[in-house]
């Protein structure tokens, strides 16, 4: 029992075992669903795998189930940077235990319940249970927000190696806290679209428009949400590399004001591409 104990606190308390256990399960979803790649297809491969594990695949909901899986995918990855901008940035530790747990419900009701919706049979408990993990994940963002005000006296630094304001006013924070306000923007853009999912939207892969000329609101907000989501998640990797690595001097303190602008600018752009 106290063995179970010690691993289910590593696991779940800890940030090294958070953050193991998300990679864990992107891995073995990536290796169990990538035997049904194209490649693996022409080996048989796919067949087998289909057969053995149940899967309800009907080829023309191709689309529908790719979408399910990068979308499953993806909240996993932004699980892994929540778990690592909590354990390098300052903040009271219930804020982060509150954090942590929220988005680890969200990003574990995702994933389970988004892949038996996709490939196991169109249960629509799995699909609102998937929708609720992706609703805990977005609140979970909220707390991080709330946890970044970059504007408390106490995260206030006087080193001057960092960049800063005259005030004191961590130009780093400002870039994370940026960086989560237009993650949860961009995040709630594609909700909105998808909203729209059978009423008045069919479900499309974006390289399947690349060459189409004349897009739809809905189409342009598809890209433009799959644009910026990807865009921001480096965005978030390049900034806690850089406070992993204690990036500090004159070429962090130039790069920060950059990077609060550039978060910005780049947010905005993707969310125009509907307008223009």
């Amino acid at each position: 029992m106290q063995f179970i104990r010690k691993r289910w606190n590593y696991l779940f308390r800890s940030t090294k075992g958070l953050v193991f256990v998300a990679i864990a399960l992107i891995s073995l979803e990536t290796a169990v669903w990538g035997m049904l790649s194209g490649p693996m297809q022409e080996f048989g491969i796919s067949d087998l795998v289909i057969n053995a594990l149940g899967m309800d695949i009907v080829p023309s909901q191709r689309e529908g189930r790719i979408i399910m899986l990068y979308h499953t995918i993806a909240v996993s990855v932004v699980a892994i940077e929540v778990y690592l901008i909590t354990d390098i940035l300052p903040m009271k530790d219930h804020e982060r235990r509150q954090i942590n747990a929220t988005m680890t419900f969200g990003y574990l009701l995702t994933l389970f319940f988004g892949m038996l919706f996709a490939y196991f049979g169109h249960n629509f408990v799995f699909h609102g249970l998937y929708l609720f993990g992706l609703s805990l994940s977005f609140f979970a963002g909220l707390l991080l927000v709330s946890a970044l005000w970059p504007w408390k006296i106490e995260y206030c630094i006087k080193d001057p190696e960092m960049s800063r304001t005259s005030g004191g006013l961590d130009l780093e924070r400002v870039a994370f806290f940026i960086m989560a306000i237009a993650t949860l923007g961009s995040a709630l853009f594609g909700a909105v679209t998808g909203s729209y999912w059978g009423n008045g939207h069919e479900t499309f892969l974006a390289e399947d428009l690349i060459r189409e000329p004349h897009k739809t609101v809905l189409q342009k907000s598809i890209i433009g949400h799959l644009h910026i989501m990807l865009t921001l998640i480096a965005i978030a990797l390049t900034l806690i590399i850089g406070k992993w690595y204690r990036f500090q001097g004159i070429f962090q303190k130039i790069a920060m004001p950059l990077m609060i602008t550039g978060i910005i600018v780049i947010s905005f752009g993707a969310w125009s591409v509907v307008i223009f």
